[in-house]
Order: structure tokens, then C-alpha cells, then sequence
């Protein structure tokens, strides 16, 4: 491993160095962009679920006060398609025919002068429905079903033979509702084009990606695209896909030769970019009466949109979440008349994780086998499916932390034992495997004249910290203080980098990072090398560290000078290169490293033993995030993410009219979500030592914080009132029926 210089900066909990301007009201978001000549946008959506439109009438929207132009199927210009993704195919244009695919589908953009004209006009555009019967229910037996078209399903061992000799068989199926994202700044877009280059502001999590997708829509160079996305109002994964609001938006400024904006009304925001998709699961287990796995098998079903191909494989981290010599594990996709899903925070993995956790706590209470017991005795010390030993894992250490700080040897483990007075008191236990990714990345790093380095690079901080710890890895291995570090981010025109999302960034970003800081000081050295000027003059690089805003013979500061006294002898503004972050695969060049986070959630609940009414009373997050780049925003990044578990496990539901598929609930008012009530103080714990997957030893946190906490409180609900719920989001309803 690359050795990091001593600790002056890394894991301390700096203060954001975003936060004055966000709090101050002086971070530009995409919603706060105007121009002098904007024009407005609003969009007209569908109020049927499947069929066509026979006739859409806009004379009367057009003849009202400020309108620029109406949109429709029947004079949209010719549009190229838009690329494959990661994620699969981009989602469908809407105006590219009269179909009706999903209850609100946009079928019309009306512009104007001013956004209350658009509104306005929007209202008087009639559309004539062909109406055809609506595809509705993850049930449906008339849906279509396709199997995972990813390739990710996954056998080892034989799972049938295995079911059937083991001991004891456990066979249940776990539903969750659908969730929306709900970020809570609205998504907007602000295009603009310059002779042929087109200029977007946007609420997204991928600006390359975003560049890529309008490129091709406009069949355009990718260089003659550039998205700006330098804050975004939360994004929880709803901007990791271009929607096709964007490019309506493109399109209308390109129509009227003048800059366009378009901000989604929260209606919008739960038809528009994407939700976490509803989904069924069938978990089988066998074990031995000892408690030791035999077989797991593992079926997912998820919802999606009806010309839609995007999987959330809500099996994928089985295999590798327990030893069982024999898994098997199963997606497939249930294609409805609804909005398309898309990737919501731990996108499959925490539907996957509240089946298989719930199961194994349930199996538990049939062994008479502390829940866990249970899960220490399956724990995986290599990584089943390849036998590889991991990176690092200390997902034992989380176990014993967070049941130490819950008093879980303390409580009767009985169901339905604890009380005081009328509310019931459980505990429960959930272990979390989650598996991540570094992918290619690249940063420009420089420092100027006046000794102020820079670091640039086309990723965004969607709130997580990203420009804090940026600015604290640069000014370690810079040796430069934090606030003589500027961060740009959020600009598709900057080196590319991955997405915000999937955990990977952190990894990815830094890596990029950590590379540009040595080439840099490299530069200086080999510009200081051949000076007789410089004292550190026929001085090779591997004897020159760097710290005060100097470089200097790594065992005498003394002797050495600062950044800008060497660019000012060279008549230099700056010296910049671009590191580059490449994954690297193990030595055989095929597999690479089983490497990941853990974490063990514990949960204290208490249910009204008349009323149902469940209350979260404690939270534990003990996790396994290896070396921390800043503890008060990792830490942050957990609490958050229990938050969002919270609203999972008994909130949280996007409700669809089972006979014309309108979402009915698609407001704050009707929507629940955690407010400051719902929340109890949350005990966040890090443990583990820094990974051997990276040379900074980091892993992502974004993600693992939620997916085990709603199988935690679903499994505490259980020990609390003896009643097993495997229907999210655990309602009263549920608790009293």
C-alpha cells in the first residue's frame, strides 16, 4: 500500500467547507439559475395509464397571454435515440409517438414568458384519450415477466439436494411497498444553446453520463455538451438517470432559440424520476438443528415500467452475506403501466436485506438459537462465492460494539416479555453485507502563484461531504491547509468522473486525488531538481515530502521552499496535472478483490399494545467503513441513511390507484416520511481498520447505514409483540390485525 504521511488532516471532523454557503443561501442549485431572457416550462401529463392519444388541441393554450410555443407528439422535431447506460436504456422519450404508457406521462411541454403563463396555459390543453385497459399490481397475471436481463442470477452448490436433506426448512415471502425518492429540492433543468453547443443546468448525480445522453439525443460531439450541476437539493439516486424532462427542456430552448427552464412540481417529482420499485420475495433456508446453513434459495420479483429494462437485483448480495455451501438466487421483472422506477438509495439491496435478515431472525426463534447466535455461527470468514479472503472485515467487531451499546445481553430475549405500561418493548438484531465498486476517475490538481491548490473534477456532491474531504485528502498530501484548497466540482467540462451513487465515488474520487498530489510533487521536485538556485537542487523526488505550503527533504524541514516562491522563480502561474484513479484487479488480472462495508444495526422499538402505534426508541449503527476521510460527515452519511430506514420500515409508501394507476398520494401532505418525532438519537459507531482494497484505505458509506435497519426494527416489532411482520411498511393496520 501506498504509505499516507501522518495523520494531520484525514478523519478529523472539519466542518464543511460548503456549509456557510448553503446555509447563507449563496450555493447556486440548478432551481436558482436564471438568464435574462429565460423563458419558462411546464409540463402536461397523462391522466390515463395505457392507450393513446387521439387528439390533442392546444389552440387555446397558445392563444393565451406570454405563451411561447406548445410542444406535442405532432410537432416535436426528429430526436435521435438516447444511449445504453450502466443502468441500462435510458428511459423512453415520451413525445416520440401518440402512446400512453403510464399515468402521467408527459405529453406536451407549454412554454412561456413567465412560469405563472405556463402554468396557466398548461391547463388548457385538451388531449383525447384512446383509453385501453391498464396493466396494474405486481400480481397481475396479465403483466409480462422477463427474467433478469443483467445475467446476475447466481447458483453454487446443489440447493435443491441441500433443501431437502436439512434439518429444518424455513419458507416465507416478504413484500415492501413502492418508495419515492423525494429529495427535497425539485428537480430542475436550465438549457441554454450557444450557436451549437448546448449549456444545461441540472439536477443530476452523473453529469458525464448526462453529457453522454444529450449528446446523442441531439446528435451532438460529446464536447459540444456541457452539464453543470455544482449543488444539487438531495437526489437519494432519482439523479443518476437523464429523464426526459431534460430533454424536453433542451429541446424547447433549441426550439426558441432562447434559454429555457423547467422545475418540477413534487406531484411531478413522484412520476417524473423514477421510485424504488414494489417487490416480492420468496426466502427458503435450511439449516441444521444446530443452526448451521445449509441452503439458501432466494426469489426476486420487482416491478417496472412497461417498455422499461432496468433490474434491481434485490438478490445480489446474498450469495455473499452468510457461509452456506449452496445458494441460489433468481430476479425477474414485472412490467406494469407505471412510471419507471430507478435507483433509490442501496437500490436492491435493502429489499434484499429485509428478507433475508427477517428470515434469519425468524429462523432463530424456530431453533431456540439467540438471533445473534445465529448470525455469528454463519458468519462468512472468506467470501462464499469465490473463497477469497476479504479486503477486510469486521463485521464480528460491528456485532459485538453495537450489541454491547443496545444492552442486548440485558434484554429478555422472550417475545412479548418487556413492557412498561401499555407499550411494548422489543430489540432486534440485523447484519449488513454491502458490496461496492471503484470505477475509472479522473481529477486535475494545480497550485498557483499564490500557493492555493486546486482540485477539479466532473463529479458532484449531492450533500454527502464530497467537496469537504476532497479538500482534506488534497491538502494532506499537499501539505497545504484546508482553506488553501479550492474544490470544483459538478461540471461535465472537468476531468470525467463516475456517478454519485452505488458508494463508489468516495473510493474512485480519491484515488484520482491521491495520484494528481503525487505527480504534483514530482512536478515541483523535477522543476526543482536541475535549479542550483533551489535548495533542493540534485534532490530526487523519493527524498522531497511536502507540508506548510512547501516542499522539503523528507528528514529536514529546513531545508526545502514553499510552491509559490518556486512557480515566482520560474515565471510559472501554476503547474497542474491529472491523476487518474484505475481499479486494480488482483494479480491473475481477473478477479478483483471481495471487498465492501459492513455493519450491524440494532434496533429498540416500543408498540402501544392497543393502539399499534410503533415508535423507534434506539438506534445503533455500528459499522465497518475501514479509514475515515472526515468522521463528522461519515457519521452524518449513517444518520441520514437510518433516517430514510426509518420512513422504510413504517412510513413510507407510494400508493397507485389499482384501477387507473394515478399515484394518490403523491404530496407531503399524504406521503409519510420521518419527521424529527420519528427520529430517537442515533448512536453511530465506527469500527474495523482501513482496507487493503485501496491504498487509502477507505470504503463508502452512502449506503450501508440504511439497508440493514428495516429488517432490525421489523425483527425488534417481533421480539416486542411476538407478531412477524414481512408486509413494509409496518403499519398500525398491520400491528392490530
Amino acid at each position: 500500500m501506498t504509505s499516507v504521511p501522518a495523520n494531520k488532516v484525514l478523519g478529523e471532523p472539519v466542518d464543511r467547507i460548503d456549509g456557510r454557503l448553503k446555509v447563507t443561501g449563496a450555493a447556486p442549485y440548478p432551481s436558482d439559475v436564471g438568464y435574462p431572457d429565460m423563458a419558462h416550462a411546464v409540463l402536461v401529463q397523462s391522466t390515463i395509464a395505457a392507450g393513446s392519444i387521439r387528439a390533442i388541441d392546444t389552440a387555446e393554450a397558445l392563444a393565451a397571454p406570454g405563451i411561447l410555443t406548445v410542444i406535442t407528439h405532432e410537432n416535436v422535431p426528429p430526436l435521435a435515440d438516447a444511449p445504453m447506460t450502466p443502468l441500462g436504456p435510458s428511459p423512453r422519450f415520451p413525445l416520440k409517438d401518440d402512446r400512453i404508457v403510464h399515468h402521467g406521462q408527459h405529453v406536451a411541454v407549454v412554454v412561456a414568458q413567465t412560469p405563472e403563463q405556463a402554468r396557466a396555459a398548461a391547463r388548457l390543453v385538451r388531449v383525447d384519450y384512446e383509453q385501453t385497459a391498464a396493466v396494474l399490481g405486481i400480481g397481475n397475471p396479465e403483466a409480462t415477466v422477463t427474467t433478469n436481463p443483467f445475467g446476475m442470477d447466481a447458483e453454487r452448490g446443489d440447493v435443491a439436494g441441500a433443501l431437502a436433506s436439512a434439518d429444518v426448512v424455513y419458507d416465507e415471502t416478504f413484500r415492501m411497498a413502492p418508495e419515492t425518492n423525494n429529495p427535497i429540492g425539485l428537480f430542475a433543468t436550465v438549457a441554454r444553446w450557444d450557436g451549437g453547443r448546448l449549456l444545461v443546468h441540472d439536477s443530476s448525480q452523473w453529469p458525464v453520463l448526462a453529457r453522454r445522453s444529450l449528446a446523442a439525443v441531439f446528435s451532438l460531439p460529446e464536447a459540444d455538451v456541457r452539464v453543470l450541476v455544482p449543488y444539487l437539493g438531495g437526489g437519494f439516486g432519482a439523479g443518476l438517470r437523464t429523464w426526459p424532462h431534460v430533454i424536453l427542456t433542451a429541446l424547447a430552448a433549441r426550439v426558441l432559440e432562447r434559454p429555457v427552464k423547467l422545475v418540477l412540481t413534487r406531484a411531478q417529482m413522484f412520476t417524473s424520476i423514477g421510485h424504488r420499485p414494489e417487490s416480492v420475495q420468496r426466502v427458503r433456508i435450511g439449516a441444521t438443528r444446530e443452526g448451521r446453513l445449509v441452503a439458501i434459495d432466494h426469489e426476486g420479483t420487482s416491478t417496472c415500467g412497461a417498455e422499461e429494462t432496468n433490474l434491481e437485483p434485490i438478490t445480489m448480495a446474498t450469495p455473499a452475506g452468510y457461509a452456506c455451501p449452496n445458494v441460489a438466487t433468481r430476479d425477474r421483472l414485472v412490467h406494469l403501466n407505471i412510471p419507471n422506477p430507478g435507483p433509490m438509495r442501496g437500490p436492491g439491496h435493502v429489499q434484499g436485506n429485509f428478507a433475508i435478515e427477517s428470515a434469519m431472525d425468524e429462523l432463530s426463534y424456530h431453533l431456540g438459537i439467540d438471533p445473534l447466535e445465529l448470525r455469528l455461527r454463519n458468519h462468512a470468514d472468506v467470501h462464499p462465492p469465490t473463497g477469497l479472503p476479504w479486503s477486510s472485515n469486521a463485521l464480528r467487531e460491528c456485532y459485538r460494539m453495537g450489541a454491547e451499546r443496545i444492552g442486548w445481553n440485558s434484554r429478555n430475549p422472550r417475545p412479548r416479555s418487556l413492557r412498561e405500561g401499555e407499550w411494548l418493548i422489543g430489540y432486534g438484531v440485523a447484519g449488513v453485507t454491502f458490496g461496492w465498486y471503484a470505477t475509472p476517475c479522473q481529477a486535475r490538481l494545480s497550485i498557483g502563484q499564490d500557493g492555493t491548490a486546486r482540485v477539479r473534477s466532473a463529479s458532484t456532491d449531492i450533500g454527502t461531504g464530497t467537496y469537504t474531504i476532497t479538500a482534506q485528502l488534497a491538502a494532506e498530501l499537499l501539505g497545504l491547509d484546508v482553506d488553501r484548497v479550492h474544490v470544483e466540482l459538478g461540471d461535465s467540462d472537468l476531468p470525467p468522473a463516475p456517478q454519485s451513487g452505488g458508494s463508489g465515488l468516495a473510493v474512485s474520487l480519491t484515488g484520482a486525488i491521491e495520484d494528481g498530489a503525487a505527480k504534483l510533487v514530482q512536478a515541483f521536485s523535477a522543476l526543482v531538481r536541475g535549479d542550483d538556485r533551489s535548495p533542493l537542487h540534485g534532490r530526487q523526488s523519493s527524498e522531497i515530502t511536502a507540508t506548510n505550503g512547501r516542499i522539503h527533504l523528507a528528514g529536514d524541514p529546513t531545508v526545502g521552499e514553499t510552491y509559490a516562491g518556486i512557480l515566482a522563480r520560474h515565471d510559472l502561474d501554476e503547474l497542474a496535472v491529472v491523476g487518474e484513479k484505475t481499479p486494480n484487479p488482483q494479480a491473475d488480472g481477473t478477479t478483483m478483490v471481495p471487498a465492501g462495508a459492513f455493519a450491524a444495526q440494532f434496533a429498540e422499538v416500543r408498540v402501544h399494545e392497543d393502539l399499534g402505534i410503533l415508535r423507534v426508541a434506539r438506534l445503533v449503527s455500528a459499522v465497518d467503513a475501514g479509514r475515515l476521510l472526515n468522521e463528522k460527515t461519515a457519521r452524518s452519511q449513517v444518520a441520514g441513511a437510518v433516517v430514510m430506514g426509518i420512513g422504510m420500515a413504517h412510513l413510507e409508501e407510494t400508493t397507485f390507484d389499482a384501477d387507473n394507476g394515478r399515484i394518490t398520494n403523491a404530496t407531503f401532505g399524504d406521503y409519510l416520511i420521518p419527521v424529527n418525532a420519528d427520529v430517537p438519537d442515533l448512536d453511530v459507531v465506527f469500527v474495523g481498520e482501513p482496507d487493503r482494497f485501496n491504498p487509502l484505505g477507505i470504503k463508502g458509506v452512502g449506503e450501508v447505514g440504511l439497508v440493514g435497519v428495516p429488517a432490525a426494527i421489523a425483527n425488534a416489532v417481533y421480539h416486542a409483540t411476538g407478531k412477524r411482520v414481512r408486509d413494509l411498511p409496518i403499519t398500525i393496520e398491520k400491528l392490530i390485525a
